[in-house]
């Protein structure tokens, strides 16, 4: 008995992985590969040709002529060896050749004597058997012809193979698509928005059910660049440009938009997308997505213009104070510069509040309404022709809301005042600079005052100012502030938690 201890190790796992991607038995059915065995017969004169598969622990044959039996032991097979080779495997007599001498193949029926077999590889590069030819009489080798011819053989017999291999994984891939594809079509059209994929470049390709029957268009009308007629007039051009955009860098899509509804108004509608990339970060595809938003937009201009109804009414609350204080001071003349004072107060208030609630779109300020520096710049007016003339106002920007607004514009104000009566801002040569600077969790502003006469710091520190500067930056923004008293003019540090300044962080 032949023993296969001799021959290198295989990953027999990953053999039968390999053979398994085959259609063989399929191969063997159809006699895919019987006028290959008939040829190698006839080309070798031999009266026994073979195409065999090795198996972990059998081979069996895909196809065979002079044999009557479809496989054997793998310990019997020859071709278990020869298709360990690079080339053309010969046994010119069993008999005398140690390995197979005790084979019951040889000692037995069919009483093999000569062999020949060319080895069949995978693409992968996986031993699987052998295209053979068997006599049994003892004989010369091959001749040049016959070797290369059986050679050629085995090559033909792997590619009718991997074709076959190559059509099956493209039957199961279209497949596979096939079924992912009614997945997703079958998920698109039971979401609630409408969704929609283009091609790489743009080109509309696909909507689901939604979109037929949020815009009652004919199925097709609107691929390609057809969408963009379903958008208002007046939103086209936009649309468009956003879109080109997003195609042009890859950014993401979201725009809002009236969309033709099948009853022939426009609805506010959300569009997104998201563009889909390969491995090498190259798009495929887009997907997007439109969301009917008309209501929700519908609710929030009501909001705005009720919003800015109560902001005109707190306007005026704002001027009638104003106007009581005035009209008292005229009755106690001796309160005229505390009235003052009081009044401009209110007033800074007022324009805190004008800043971050505008009553109308006409007193909306055009600075962000979110910006620290904008409503410093906006409270700091009245002191210079022109931002950056006398208070230069440097670093970095945050975030401010409705409940530090207030806080900030009596801290600031009384600031710019006092520098007025008594600081740099009361000479011509005087000037004033502010600082920002934050980090994850801190804000830090710096008032800093050059050029200024020479001031009293303890007429000034028990001021009702001084104690309204405590109240906005300590109690409302829980903060911290530090004065210096220099030759050279007042240097104030407030530091608050940048938390205190918006809700959003």
């Amino acid at each position: 008995m032949v023993t296969l201890s001799s021959l290198p190790d295989l990953d027999e796992l990953e053999r039968a992985r390999v053979m398994e991607l085959y259609d063989l038995a399929g191969a063997r059915d159809e006699g895919l590969l019987d006028d290959l065995t008939a040829f190698a017969a006839e080309l070798c004169q031999a009266p026994i040709a073979l195409v065999s598969l090795v198996e972990q622990q059998d081979q069996f044959f895909l196809s065979r002529v002079g044999l009557d039996v479809d496989g054997t032991p793998r310990s019997q097979s020859f071709c278990a060896h020869a298709m360990h080779g690079h080339a053309v495997m010969e046994v010119v007599d069993a008999t005398q050749d140690g390995r197979f001498r005790d084979n019951p193949l040889v000692t037995g029926d069919p009483f093999i004597r000569f062999y020949a077999g060319a080895p069949l590889v995978s693409r992968e590069g996986t031993p699987l058997g052998a295209v053979c030819v068997i006599d049994t009489s003892p004989r010369a080798p091959l001749n040049d012809f016959q070797r290369r011819g059986l050679e050629i053989l085995a090559t033909a017999t792997i590619s009718r193979l991997e074709a076959r291999r190559v059509a099956r994984e493209q039957r199961e891939q279209r497949a596979a698509l096939a079924d992912s594809e009614e997945r997703f079509r079958t998920l698109a059209d039971t979401m609630p928005q409408m969704v929609w994929s283009t091609l790489p470049d743009g080109y509309h390709d696909y909507y689901n059910a939604r979109w037929y029957e949020f815009t009652g268009a004919p199925a097709g009308t609107t691929d390609g660049e057809g969408w963009n007629d379903m958008f208002h007039p007046d939103d086209q051009a936009r649309a468009w440009q956003v879109w080109q955009h997003s195609l042009a860098t890859g950014d993401a899509y979201q725009i809002e938009y009236r969309l033709r509804h099948f009853d022939g108004t426009y609805r506010w509608v959300l569009g997104r997308a998201l563009p889909i990339r390969d491995s090498k970060g190259r798009i495929t595809r887009w997907f997007g997505t439109c969301t009917d938003i008309h209501e929700q937009k519908l609710a929030l201009e009501e909001r705005e213009v009720i919003s800015q109804e109560l902001s005109h009414r707190i306007k005026n609350i704002f001027a009638v104070i104003g106007g009581l204080i005035q009209v008292a001071a005229r009755a106690h003349p001796e309160l005229v510069p505390l009235a003052a004072d009081l009044r401009a107060r209110i007033a800074a208030l007022g324009k805190a509040h004008d800043f971050v609630r505008p009553h109308s779109p006409h007193s909306r300020p055009s600075a962000h309404q979110d910006s620290l520096r904008g409503l410093l710049e906006q409270l700091f007016a009245p002191y210079q022709a022109h931002p950056g003339e006398r208070l230069v106002i440097s670093g970095a920007d945050i975030a401010v809301d409705d409940r530090a607004a207030t806080p900030l514009a009596l801290l600031f104000h009384e600031l710019a005042t006092n520098a007025s009566k008594y600081g740099a801002l009361s000479v011509a040569g005087g000037r004033v600079w502010i600082a920002i600077s934050r980090d994850e969790a801190t804000a830090r502003i710096v008032w800093r005052e050059e050029g200024g006469p020479g001031i009293d710091a303890s007429a000034i520190a028990a001021g009702f100012g001084t104690q309204l500067i405590e109240l906005s930056a300590v109690r409302q923004l829980g903060g911290a502030v530090t004065r210096d008293w220099r030759p050279t003019g007042l240097e104030l540090v407030m530091e608050a938690p940048v938390a205190s300044f918006s809700r959003s962080g």
